[in-house]
């Protein structure tokens, strides 16, 4: 069984910064084994891909409307993976997920290809 658990939501104002973290857990599976994404769900829409980063970190991909603002990393002794995000903005306000790549050593952005999503964490941003 694998439990991913989200933190680190909150409200901030628009050019703000959030930290995000989530946490793997389960004795089942080698957390550096496998892909972590980012993802989140605004109301009234589908969840989207929000950031992408290899089981061992070696390789970071980000939708394009966060690029250079958002940074994914992970820290495997610790089983984690964060989500810093900086000059936020109101279209950024949704429900993070994160999610553990369903393959071992994929790369996918497509949410099909996550699971065991957490139950989220939620990001406000005001003007």
């Amino acid at each position: 069984q694998v439990q991913l658990v989200e933190s680190g939501g909150g409200l901030v104002q628009a050019g703000g910064s959030l930290r995000l973290s989530c946490t793997a857990s389960g004795s089942t599976f080698t957390f550096s084994n496998y892909a972590m994404g980012w993802f989140r769900q605004a109301p009234g829409k589908e969840r989207e891909f929000v950031a992408y980063i290899s089981w061992n970190g070696g390789a970071q991909y980000y939708t394009d409307s966060v690029k250079g603002r958002f940074t994914i990393s992970r820290d495997n002794a610790k089983n984690t993976v964060y989500l810093q995000m900086n000059s936020l903005k109101l279209e950024d306000t949704a429900i993070y997920y994160c999610g553990r790549c369903l393959r071992a050593r994929y790369v996918s952005f497509d949410a099909a290809d996550f699971g065991f999503w957490g139950q989220g964490t939620q990001v406000t941003v005001s003007s």
